[in-house]
């Protein structure tokens, strides 16, 4: 009986798990203080941008879109945060169209068509 009741709360949280595995988030939210269970503040302020981006990949990937517009994904991050939101982003475009706007063009090498915008 309990052994039932673990698995079904293990099978009602793995999108979870999964989401936030996948967009590399794991690892800095353990770190934070109260880990899973911190309180956010209303404005994000208690982490960083990078950190908030992805959280936000985190949403998607859990959200499962047929469509994904990703604007400036990378934008004012480090390097390091840079190449995680990267990898997260290449698993959540995997099967599904995405539009992506990136001044980077390390971010859109992938991509099936690249689209140019003169003087935009």
């Amino acid at each position: 009986m309990v052994e039932e009741k673990l698995k079904s709360r293990k099978d009602k949280y793995r999108p979870f798990f999964f989401a936030i595995k996948a967009a590399n988030v794991d690892h800095f939210i353990r770190t934070l203080p109260g880990g899973y269970i911190m309180e956010m503040n209303q404005d994000s302020s208690n982490i960083s941008l990078g950190q908030k981006q992805l959280l936000t990949i985190a949403l998607a990937i859990l959200a499962n879109p047929k469509i994904l517009i990703l604007d400036e994904a990378t934008s004012s991050i480090d390097t390091r945060l840079e190449l995680l939101i990267q990898k997260a982003m290449k698993l959540l475009m995997k099967g599904r169209n995405s539009f992506v706007i990136a001044r980077c063009l390390s971010i859109i090498q992938e991509a099936n068509e690249i689209l140019v915008l003169k003087d935009g």
